[in-house]
């Protein structure tokens, strides 16, 4: 089962072009600070605006860079179910322990459209399949019956909940029987996720404070909620900061005051306002992060 603080890994750029470097470092940085697994070329990788060789280039150095240490679980979904399967199938090749699947952006299918979709993603793969669920993003998402049924496909293991309707994992635990990892997809929200039976996080603040993130998981799969909580009031100012303005533009600048990566994204991503900037940078150095 994977679970735990998984970080949905920011995808570095310098001049326009993938800064290697600066991610294999990111890397090495998150492994050593005791996160529990990696997710390269997500939403908070920018992959709508990843070549094809980019994105299975960042897939390649992140497999390499962790060389067996904690699970990668690599993006591979598209609202286009064949080039889903191309991506899948890399990331098999490349070493990769799991695949993150959303579907249903802009082509807007219905319930039966979208479990069509996985189930013919999971019928011409191999990986362990991550159902990614969002439908602030997706405009649709799958039901609680739609995503028990798609469960039931051998090599869906489990679920990033993006939805923000803490009531899934209780609904949907009653419907999925076999072992499953129910991961929140929402920092702000993760403990109380965890509460009503999920087992972790695939968390975007993870890029910048790693060590605080997955001492919070810990310490729910550990039952002391209580602590997780404390915790989590103390990052919450960190959570907030790095959203106000559309991912991951403020996780990268948060990194380029750490000298990770440069702050770069690629448009229609755009450089944060002078205010949000102040606000991560006063975050993170309450949290003793600079």
């Amino acid at each position: 089962m994977f679970q735990g603080a998984i970080t949905a890994l920011v995808t570095p750029f310098r001049n326009g072009a993938l800064d290697e470097d600066a991610l294999r470092r990111h890397v090495r940085w998150q492994i050593e600070q005791g996160i529990d697994g990696l997710v390269p070329v997500g939403t908070t990788g920018e992959t709508p605006t990843l070549s094809e060789a980019e994105h299975k280039r960042v897939i390649e150095i992140t497999v390499e860079e962790v060389n067996g240490r904690v699970p990668v679980i690599a993006g591979a979904g598209s609202n286009n179910p064949i080039e889903a399967v191309e991506y899948s199938r890399f990331a098999k090749e490349a070493g990769a322990d799991a695949a993150l699947h959303v579907a249903g952006y802009y082509n807007k299918p219905n319930q039966r459209g979208l479990y069509e979709h996985f189930r013919y993603v999971h019928d011409h793969t191999e990986l362990p399949i991550i159902v990614y669920n969002i439908p602030p993003r997706a405009v649709v998402g799958l039901d609680v019956a739609t995503l028990a049924k798609v469960a039931e496909l051998p090599r869906v293991v489990g679920v990033k909940d993006a939805t923000g309707d803490l009531t899934r994992p209780i609904r949907e635990r009653a419907l999925i029987s076999k072992p499953f990892s129910f991961l929140s997809g929402d920092d702000v929200t993760s403990v109380a996720y965890n509460v009503g039976g999920g087992v972790g996080c695939i968390s975007v603040t993870s890029n910048v404070a790693p060590k605080q993130v997955a001492q919070l998981q810990r310490l729910c799969i550990e039952g002391d909620y209580q602590a997780a909580a404390a915790l989590q009031d103390k990052l919450f100012a960190l959570h907030s900061a790095l959203f106000l303005e559309p991912n991951p533009a403020g996780a990268k600048y948060a990194l380029s005051l750490l000298g990770m990566c440069s702050e770069d994204c690629r448009l229609p991503m755009v450089p944060l306002l002078d205010e949000n900037r102040a606000a991560i940078r006063l975050a993170m150095q309450n949290l003793e992060l600079i």
